[in-house]
């Protein structure tokens, strides 16, 4: 067979892919997470979504300590999306992963500064510092797994930096799962502890990206 009929008989089964067939794939897999986190809150951990959230949700605290998440989550998909295709730039897009960081930093600063002395050491460790990291982490698993599955049927090229994306993806979309059950509303304790527990499930994806995402 000439190697232009070879061509043209490979060419004849492909089929059209969907331009945001990776968002959907990504998206889906986040959406599962997320409801098996919440799912988790309530078998696993018994917390549940917190008894005052219609009297928290007056409160400016509780909304910016779930915005915060969901903005690395979004920052950090709209990055998986762009590593499950190769060699498709992604500097700005990790670069912006950073400013809900530097923005939540600046209001907590700027809130416990506020603070009495002696009440800025509870604002920063709260009751919950010792398990919240561990908590988001435990509950990334299924998130994280999805992710990873997500990556399965794509083409990333930089494994480890694909990893370390999903990891935050997964774990930030927990962490806006678990701040519903979370009590804590002070900036600085989710500035510090969120940032540690979604940081630790970015660390575990960059860890085992180059292993489950290679193709």
């Amino acid at each position: 067979m000439r190697t232009e009929d070879l061509i043209a008989t490979l060419s004849a089964r492909i089929e059209p892919v969907s331009r945001f067939a990776v968002e959907r794939r990504v998206g889906l897999a986040i959406m599962l997470g997320m409801l098996t986190a919440l799912l988790q809150l309530w078998l696993w951990l018994w917390l549940g979504v917190r008894p005052d959230i219609v009297s928290a949700a007056h409160t400016a605290g509780f909304w910016l300590k779930l915005a915060f998440p969901l903005a690395i989550g979004v920052l950090a998909m709209a990055l998986s999306c762009r590593l499950g295709r190769p060699a498709c730039p992604s500097g700005q897009h990790l670069r912006l992963l950073g400013l809900p960081v530097v923005i939540i930093l600046i209001i907590a600063s700027l809130q416990t500064a506020g603070a009495p002395t002696q009440a800025r050491l509870p604002m920063w460790l709260g009751e919950t510092w010792l398990v919240c990291p561990g908590r988001i982490l435990f509950l990334s698993i299924p998130a994280l797994a999805a992710m990873m599955w997500a990556f399965g049927r794509l083409a990333p090229t930089r494994l480890r930096l694909a990893g370390l994306s999903a990891g935050l993806t997964a774990g930030a979309a927990t962490a806006a799962v678990y701040a519903l059950g979370c009590q804590e509303d002070s900036l600085a304790f989710v500035a510090t502890w969120y940032s540690l527990g979604m940081l630790l499930v970015g660390v575990v994806g960059a860890a085992i990206g180059p292993e489950f995402l290679r193709w």
